[in-house]
């Protein structure tokens, strides 16, 4: 029952993905979380338990300000409610994602990637996405490359929003099998798992094709 809002826009994103995340609030969860790339190309998060009111205190608290950033709901399934399962996970202050669906191989993936030297702070299936898409950037791709060649290594469904401070002007969208919307507007792109998450900044949707890849900047959508 999670829910995804992510946002690559010419305003701060911040206000905007805590607003999707509370018109998804009708979805179960016991978590909420986000993450913005600063004006310094850093990935700056907030993760809290309970309810989106927690998160948004916590960002009134100490706001993280920047036009790039994902956010998320979610609701446990591996792992017990707590801020290190919450979303969004980040590997090595390089990348960070947010998924909904259940990664089906992910064991086999976190003993891979264990022996590759990844540190796990979770115990969701969704860490290995991250993992895995930090580490087809350290053998040279670009952050679609990244994306494409980790969705090639998953098994079970999945809906994903990938940002990264190697392409901080770049937010990677992808599904199977778990509901994917994208928002359009002028000079800026937004990302939900349901169309509620959106209608306060956009009206205009592109509804994401299972197992299709979206790449989004501010100046176009490739799908």
């Amino acid at each position: 029952m999670c829910g995804i809002v992510g946002a690559i826009a010419q305003r701060e994103v911040a206000p905007i993905l805590l607003e999707g995340l509370k018109r998804l609030e009708y979805r179960g969860y016991d978590s909420a979380g986000l993450v913005v790339l600063n004006e310094s190309a850093e990935l700056e998060r907030i993760r809290t338990t309970g309810k989106v009111v927690q998160l948004a205190n916590a960002y009134d608290r100490q706001p993280v300000i920047g036009k790039t950033g994902i956010a998320h709901t979610r609701w446990a399934t591996h792992g017990k409610p707590s801020e290190s399962n919450a979303h969004p996970h980040i590997c090595r202050n390089k990348v960070a994602v947010v998924h909904n669906g259940i990664i089906e191989n992910h064991q086999t993936l976190r003993e891979q990637q264990s022996k590759l030297g990844f540190t796990f702070t979770s115990d969701t299936d969704t860490e290995v996405v991250v993992h895995q898409v930090c580490h087809q950037l350290d053998q040279g791709d670009n952050l679609l490359q990244a994306v494409q060649h980790t969705c090639q290594d998953l098994e079970g469904a999945y809906a994903l929003g990938v940002v990264s401070a190697t392409e901080p002007d770049r937010l990677i969208a992808a599904r199977r099998g778990s509901p994917l919307v994208i928002g359009v507007g002028i000079g800026e792109y937004f990302i939900a798992s349901y169309v509620a998450g959106l209608l306060p900044v956009t009206q205009p949707f592109v509804f994401v094709e299972d197992c299709d890849i979206a790449d989004l900047t501010r100046v176009g959508m490739l799908i």
